[in-house]
C-alpha cells in the first residue's frame, strides 16, 4: 500500500473505512474532520503536524510528497487545504504542493497575512520552480485568491497556470448553471 498520509492518519482512515457504508473517500473526509476536533483526540494532534515545506500532513519532518525524489521538483500545485492533496494524487499529478491554509475572504477577516503566502514566496525564491499551478476553488473567494497570487508572482521566473473548470465528467449538461457552462465554453479545446 502506497501511503499518501502519515501512518497514524492512514490507520484512522482504515478504521473508519470498516464502518458500514463508508468507503475510502468518506473515511478520508471523516478523518480530516476528526483532525479538527480539539478534545479527545489530542494524541492525533500531537503526532500529525504540517509539513514545514508545503503544509501537507506529516508525522515529523517533510511529508511523503516533499521527501520523495520521484516527484517533479519544478511544479508546485497550490491548494487551499491539505485534505485536497488526496484528490490531486488520484489524478496522477506528480509534482509538489503548497497548502495555503484557506483562501482570501475579506468578509470573514481572512487576508493574505492569514494564509501561507509568505512561505510560498520563500519557496519560489529558493527552489527551482518552473510552473505554479493555482488549484483554488472556482467560487468567488477561490478566484480572488488565484487572481491575487497570479498578480503577486506575475513578474517572476515561474509560469503561472490555473486549473480548468466547467462541466464535471459524467454530468448532464442540462443540470449545469449558466456560470459553469460559460466557464466550460471558455476553456474548450480542439479535438
Amino acid at each position: 500500500m502506497d501511503v499518501k498520509f502519515p501512518l497514524a492518519l492512514e490507520h484512522l482512515i482504515a478504521h473508519l473505512g470498516r464502518l458500514p457504508g463508508v468507503g475510502r473517500r468518506t473515511a478520508q473526509r471523516m478523518a480530516f474532520s476528526i483532525l479538527g476536533w480539539k478534545d479527545d483526540l489530542a494524541h492525533l494532534h500531537e503526532r500529525v503536524k504540517a509539513c514545514p515545506r508545503c503544509g501537507n500532513y506529516t508525522e515529523g519532518g517533510e511529508c511523503v510528497v516533499c521527501a520523495s525524489p520521484r516527484r517533479d521538483q519544478h511544479q508546485i500545485c497550490v491548494v487551499e487545504q491539505a485534505s485536497q492533496i488526496a484528490i490531486f494524487e488520484q489524478t496522477g499529478y506528480n509534482g509538489l504542493y503548497h497548502v495555503l491554509g484557506g483562501r482570501l475572504s475579506p468578509l470573514s477577516g481572512i487576508g493574505p497575512e492569514e494564509l501561507r503566502i509568505k512561505e510560498l514566496q520563500e519557496r519560489l525564491a529558493s527552489e527551482d520552480t518552473a510552473e505554479l499551478i493555482l488549484a483554488t476553488s472556482p467560487d468567488v473567494e477561490g478566484e480572488a485568491t488565484a487572481n491575487y497570487l497570479a498578480e503577486l508572482f506575475r513578474d517572476g521566473k515561474v509560469t503561472i497556470t490555473r486549473i480548468a473548470s466547467g462541466i464535471p465528467a459524467g454530468a448532464d449538461v442540462g443540470y449545469a448553471d449558466a456560470a459553469t457552462l460559460s466557464r466550460a465554453m471558455g476553456g474548450r479545446r480542439i479535438l
